[in-house]
């Protein structure tokens, strides 16, 4: 992997440098904002503190991961209309949690996903199982993120050493977890903003000045990207992105609904509901959160279609198969041959936007992981834990958590990440997206019911996904001279989703109908906390 161009020299240097300024004022942000040591909610919750609009782009800076950016503008670059419907299928996802889930969320659940769980299902066990399912659908998106960090860093710098790399991922690492455990919850959602804001700021400039190449007709810009696609009028039809499939039409379906379902369902975008101090708030919160996203969708649309008119497939795939560095090229495509210091400062915002986007991003699900650990594990086991010692089993968590996953991404960074981040999807869509809908909405659900939803649909996407066309069977999966492709789709979500709804009907059933009775009663005498926020979250 390799530079931009003999002028990128000074971008590198610049960008160097501002990477620096950045990491320095984020963590510093943190000790400053960081929660006393014996004050849970302000480390769990900031207190509910934030405004709407500042709370909502903490969301939208949760939900938008370096995966997200890099990942699917690839796919747009790459694939054209099916890139297209993945990033409005990230947006659905976001509507489809603040229309459905957002304000029961907020109501029954208090710092974790193990809280909403357990307020109509007290239990040690389910407070265990849901810690378990949150760090196993976390984990691989968390690797994703952090061996990515090694190779956009190799990229916009221009070195391709691998010792090097490894270096820049143990080192932003011990800065994600220093984030995590110094701010907690409100140092974080700091982060979160500085990036979204940034990211929007410099991706519309970037957008704006791609429409500018093309005298502001969408028509020749797409014109454009499907002649320097190499596949004509096909990459702007759909099916270009699984045609190679047997089931190309179902491969797709499939990959949309579990992304659909299961983006936000991943915890550390449901913890941010429970930082809004009211329903109203919540409310407020998702409409700024979706008009970030979906604005966002449009951005990355217009420099992905950019990237390929302006350098053209070859070029992008040459710098990384996957096209996971065609959002900066078509940025830097954007200014021309000629680059002034003006095009040097917008190129250098964008990929500090990126780079802030992969530290916040891990940050964020370090946090959850370390939250769920600490809160639902270790402090459920006494009856009552001192607040500062929760608080100091929380902070060594999120050490605990990013110390193996610095190790594991220093081990996977050079292998296709893909087939990760797809697992982190599945298990939010098969095991967390039907455990919320029943946990939250279905009267007669049972702990069994809830205990086979969660490991059923863990165990139903391990059990597939080695099997899927992102792990072998083709040259850009992860294991590329080697073909055990049983499973012949991209994600699991065709079987496991509804197999996770089935397995917490089956469970439920099975309690018989006194167990369905006994949780009837208990989720009657909880449901207008849930449903209405009758009460304190915290009683």
């Amino acid at each position: 992997m390799t530079g931009f161009s003999d002028s990128a020299q000074s971008m590198s240097l610049v960008s160097l440098v501002a990477f620096t300024a950045v990491a320095t004022l984020t963590l510093l942000l943190c000790v400053l904002t960081g929660p006393d040591r014996d004050d849970l909610d302000a480390f769990y919750t900031g207190y509910g503190s934030l405004s709407p609009l500042r709370n909502g782009l903490a969301i939208a800076g949760d939900y938008i991961s370096a995966a997200t950016v890099l990942g699917t503008g690839g796919v747009i670059a790459l694939c054209g209309y099916d890139g297209v419907v993945l990033a409005l299928s990230t947006a659905l996802s976001l509507m489809l949690l603040m229309f459905l889930l957002a304000e029961p969320l907020r109501n029954a659940g208090r710092f974790t996903m193990g809280d909403a769980l357990a307020r109509r299902m007290p239990g040690r066990c389910v407070r265990i199982t849901a810690c378990a399912v949150t760090i196993a659908a976390l984990l691989p998106l968390m690797l994703v993120q952090l061996a990515g960090a090694g190779q956009l860093m190799a990229f916009i710098l221009g070195f391709s050493d691998e010792s090097v790399q490894t270096g820049c991922v143990i080192g932003l690492g011990a800065l994600m977890i220093s984030y995590a455990a110094i701010g907690g919850m409100k140092g974080t959602a700091l982060i979160q903003i500085l990036k979204i804001v940034m990211l929007l700021g410099s991706g519309t400039v970037v957008a704006l000045l791609i429409l500018h190449r093309f005298d502001w007709d969408p028509g020749a810009l797409l014109t454009a990207a499907a002649r320097g696609s190499g596949a004509g009028t096909a990459y702007l039809h759909s099916g270009l992105q699984f045609a190679a499939g047997p089931n190309p039409r179902l491969d797709m379906i499939s990959s949309e609904l579990t992304i659909v379902l299961g983006g936000a369902c991943l915890p550390h975008i449901t913890m941010r509901m429970y930082t809004a101090a009211d329903a109203r708030q919540v409310r407020r919160s998702m409409s700024w959160a979706v008009s970030s996203v979906a604005l966002f969708v449009l951005i990355i649309s217009i420099v992905g279609f950019g990237a390929t008119a302006l350098v053209g497939r070859t070029a992008i795939t040459a710098a990384d198969p996957q096209g996971n560095t065609a959002y900066l090229l078509g940025s830097r495509a954007a200014f021309g041959t000629d680059v002034s210091t003006a095009g040097t400062l917008l190129f250098t915002t964008v990929t500090t936007a990126i780079f802030l986007t992969l530290l916040a991003s891990v940050a964020g699900m370090i946090l959850a992981c370390a939250n769920s650990l600490a809160h639902d594990l270790l402090a459920t086991r006494a009856q009552e834990t001192p607040a500062r010692r929760e608080m100091k089993l929380a902070r060594v968590c999120a050490l605990a958590i990013g110390v193996p996953t610095i190790l594991l991404a220093t081990l996977v960074q050079h292998h296709s990440l893909q087939p990760l981040a797809t697992l982190s999807f599945c298990l939010g869509a098969s095991a967390l997206a039907p455990a919320l809908v029943y946990g939250l909405f279905w009267r007669r659900y049972t702990r069994t019911g809830l205990m086979c939803t969660l490991l059923g649909g863990t165990l139903t996407v391990l059990l597939l996904m080695p099997g899927t066309n992102l792990v072998s069977g083709s040259p850009g999966s992860a294991f590329p001279h080697a073909d055990f492709n049983w499973f012949p789709f991209t994600t699991t979500g065709i079987v496991s989703i509804p197999a996770g709804f089935l397995l917490g009907w089956l469970g439920t059933v099975a309690s018989g109908r006194r167990g369905a009775a006994e949780q009837r009663r208990q989720y009657e005498a909880v449901e207008g906390w849930i449903l209405a926020g009758a009460g304190r979250r915290g009683a």
